[in-house]
């Protein structure tokens, strides 16, 4: 078929051709970046850029996309690591580390395994930490050592653009004998705990006893001192009276006395025969006759 039975000239062709070359080249210098990830540009072989998130332009026939690295943050599968505590213990310790790339031109022409490295690096790290502390402290301060990894792998991958986001230590094992070693004074630890409360307890126990006799005998002492009292002040009053009456107030509180006495005993159960001696007949009299005496003005 010739070209005059198109109805196409040679320049003609030669426009159309030249617009599909430039739709091509639009095309193929056009990049649309996804959010999760950075796009590694090279030319002729050599690094030339790093493309983010979004429309980005390139050189076309060119510039190529050498690489395409996600930049979200990935987990290293949980790895058991053997080391060995600064009391001469061996411990398998579970560990793993989150991750994410910053830099993606430093990752892919630096190192080629990053899983494989970042793993190395935390073996060495964790047994260069633990070999400092005793076992006890490996149990105790877990978020100390992990503390310590996570600052030790970040200045380490760094290099790598990487940036380390978490370090999680899951579990620290220990062999058998460790174990039942361990078990033993633990519970050796709470059986003297056991009896440190008993003695405490039984001593508070006496304590308190004591306290309880020490309240009751100064109750009984505040209980007699106030009887005394009592008795001093009816003494001091019997007295008062004496002085101011003579011998017959006295004579006439005894007759009271008596005279109460046999009113108790007259107030028994059945009938009874009440003997009253002569002597306190007269008593009587004489009491009354100071009464009527005393009243009369």
């Amino acid at each position: 078929m010739n070209l005059d039975d198109t109805g196409l000239s040679g320049p003609t062709i030669v426009l159309i051709l030249l617009a599909l070359l430039i739709v091509v080249a639009i095309f193929r210098g056009i990049r649309v970046v996804p959010q999760s990830e950075k796009f590694v540009v090279e030319r002729f072989g050599r690094l030339r850029s790093v493309l983010s998130p979004g429309l980005n332009l390139i050189v076309p026939f060119l510039d190529r996309v050498a690489h395409r690295v996600s930049i979200l943050e990935r987990q290293l599968p949980t790895t058991r690591q053997d080391a060995i505590t600064s009391d001469n213990v061996l411990v398998a310790v579970d560990i793993s580390v989150f991750y994410r790339i910053t830099e993606p031109e430093k990752t892919v022409y630096r190192i080629r395994d990053v899983d494989a490295a970042i793993s190395t690096t935390v073996a060495g790290i964790v047994r260069s930490e633990i070999g400092r502390m005793e076992l006890d402290q490996v149990q105790s301060n877990r978020s100390s050592l992990i503390g310590a990894v996570k600052a030790q792998l970040a200045d380490q991958v760094d290099d790598w653009g990487i940036e380390v986001t978490r370090a999680e230590i899951l579990d620290v094992n220990l062999d058998e004998a460790t174990r039942s070693a361990m078990l033993q004074q633990l519970n050796a630890e709470r059986a003297r705990r056991a009896q440190v409360t008993e003695a405490e307890g039984r001593k508070r126990a006496v304590e308190l006893q004591a306290d309880a006799e020490l309240y009751a005998a100064e109750q009984q002492a505040k209980a007699r001192r106030i009887q005394a009292d009592a008795e001093a002040y009816a003494t001091g009053v019997v007295a008062e009276a004496i002085g101011r009456s003579g011998i017959e107030a006295a004579q006439y509180q005894v007759a009271l006395k008596q005279v109460e006495a046999l009113v108790a005993l007259g107030k028994g159960e059945g009938q009874r025969t009440v003997v009253v001696p002569a002597a306190a007949i007269e008593s009587f009299g004489e009491a009354f006759r100071m009464f009527a005496g005393g009243r009369r003005p």
